[in-house]
């Protein structure tokens, strides 16, 4: 009878799990929406969604303020790099919006996860089994068609493109870096202290460009609180915290959904135009996401 309860724990468990990492997903497709609307820098932009995420994560870190100072100077160095890689893929990736389209710029970020097996090998010696190589190579191929028609060739697409691509491999450090220090520091705590980082990173950065702190109109505050509480809170925080049941690799897949569902939201809300092809790709990276989370696990570092 135990044994029987112990695995409905178990089931219950990891059907919790999936269904945040789907909600996840789903949140942090409307990032890319919400910075289209906003005519706003985009520095400044991520500074405010960061910050506002902090100042609606205070009820919560409220309990924690007494071991939230008592970290070490190596935990705090850590923090801080976490939080300055956060900020650097905000600003690369939402700078990438403004040049490119939303399928073109979200469907480069897909290659977060290749960027966080590449880290993991290096410094973690992790290896990824064939489950793992297949879901992410049916998901990646699925994710390079979806945004191929939309691909341009002009001088400024491309440095969109690129832009993508630094932000993805920033924000895939910023991972890296949490899966480790999420082993000693409390979730709440470390939101709190990289989302402050960040937000403050960018801060001295539109202190330096000289963009304005204030006078934006009510449409552009209300966008600022939607990017807090719907991507960050309900997106980036939830993958934070799974970081703790789940393998880092496996939480950055959950950039292979949000093509699909930007893509559409895109299409709805921006007119930008979606294909046969983007819809098809998109059943591909939902069912290589499927495959990777379902069944793929890391093998163990060589020599463990």
């Amino acid at each position: 009878m135990e044994t029987a309860q112990g695995m409905n724990r178990s089931v219950k468990i990891f059907t919790t799990h999936e269904l945040l990492f789907i909600i996840g997903i789903i949140g942090i497709s409307f990032s890319s929406i919400f910075v289209r609307w906003s005519e706003a820098d985009v520095a400044v932009i991520a500074m405010y969604r960061l910050y506002l995420t902090n100042l609606l994560l205070l009820p919560f870190v409220w309990k924690y303020r007494s071991s939230m100072f008592r970290l070490s100077a190596r935990q705090w160095a850590w923090l801080a790099a976490s939080g300055i890689m956060l900020a650097l893929h905000f600003l690369l990736w939402m700078a990438s919006l403004r040049l490119t389209t939303v399928a073109s710029s979200t469907v480069i970020l897909t290659l977060e996860p290749v960027f966080v097996m590449i880290g993991s090998y290096f410094l973690f010696r992790t290896k990824a089994n064939r489950m793992m190589l297949l879901g992410m190579g049916i998901a990646l191929i699925g994710s390079i068609v979806i945004g191929s028609s939309d691909f341009g060739l002009s001088p400024q697409a491309l440095l969109g493109d690129l832009l993508s691509l630094l932000g993805a491999a920033a924000v895939a450090v910023h991972m890296l870096i949490g899966k480790e220090l999420r082993k000693e520091v409390n979730a709440f705590a470390y939101n709190f202290w990289v989302f402050l980082f960040a937000a403050t990173a960018l801060a001295f950065y539109n202190l330096v460009k000289g963009n304005a702190f204030g006078g934006y109109s009510s449409k552009e505050w209300g966008i600022f609180l939607l990017l807090a509480i719907v991507p960050t809170l309900f997106g980036h925080y939830l993958f934070n915290w799974l970081l703790q049941y789940m393998k880092a690799a496996a939480v950055s897949m959950s950039v292979l959904g949000e093509p699909v569902i930007a893509s559409l939201l895109a299409w709805m809300l921006l007119k930008e135009p979606l294909t046969g092809y983007q819809l098809g790709a998109g059943l591909f990276i939902l069912f290589g996401v499927w495959l990777f989370i379902r069944y793929g696990k890391e093998k163990e570092p060589a020599g463990a």
